[in-house]
């Protein structure tokens, strides 16, 4: 990134419209590699994600000269936190925005949450190469269809103050 400085915030219902866009945006790719144009990503609409942001879900949002251009979003399962929806804008994928999201989502969620766990496709290298680089560990493989089998991830998060 250039001297501009991406700003990582919560998302709040309002924002629907604009990470429903970045959502698209980001997803068509996984959609052409695929070969599958109904992912969900693609399909959500915009009422089921103004739900999610007024929920008890923790969805960050990274803003750039007042430009949304990425988003995380979480939901927990007792002590596990579920990642989704890792997406940055297509012309600014590779310079460390998701990289900056996850991060910033590990450390929302540390006092919340004993680990983080996530899926990707099989196909989606950089993806995988993302979540190793940020320590995630492949915990199994599921195929769920005859194009897709979700690589499973796992990363235990070390609480707030023990590091």
């Amino acid at each position: 990134m250039s001297a501009e400085t991406v700003v990582i915030e919560r998302a709040a219902p309002a924002d629907a419209g604009e990470l429903m866009t970045v959502q698209r945006a980001a997803y068509v790719s996984e959609a052409q590699l695929y070969g599958d144009p109904f992912i969900s990503p693609l399909v959500e609409s915009a009422e089921q994600l103004r739900k999610v942001l007024a929920g008890d879900a923790v969805v960050l949002k990274a803003v750039l000269d007042g430009r949304l251009v990425g988003a995380v979003r979480a939901r927990f399962n007792e002590r596990t936190c579920l990642v989704g929806r890792l997406v940055v804008v297509p012309d600014l994928q590779g310079r460390g925005i998701g990289r900056s999201l996850m991060t910033a989502l590990e450390a929302e969620v540390a006092g919340r949450a004993d680990a983080c766990v996530l899926f990707t496709g099989h196909l989606s290298e950089a993806n995988v190469r993302l979540y190793r680089r940020l320590g995630y560990a492949e915990t199994r493989r599921e195929r769920v269809a005859a194009h897709l089998t979700l690589v499973h991830m796992r990363k235990p998060l070390v609480p707030a103050g023990t590091a």
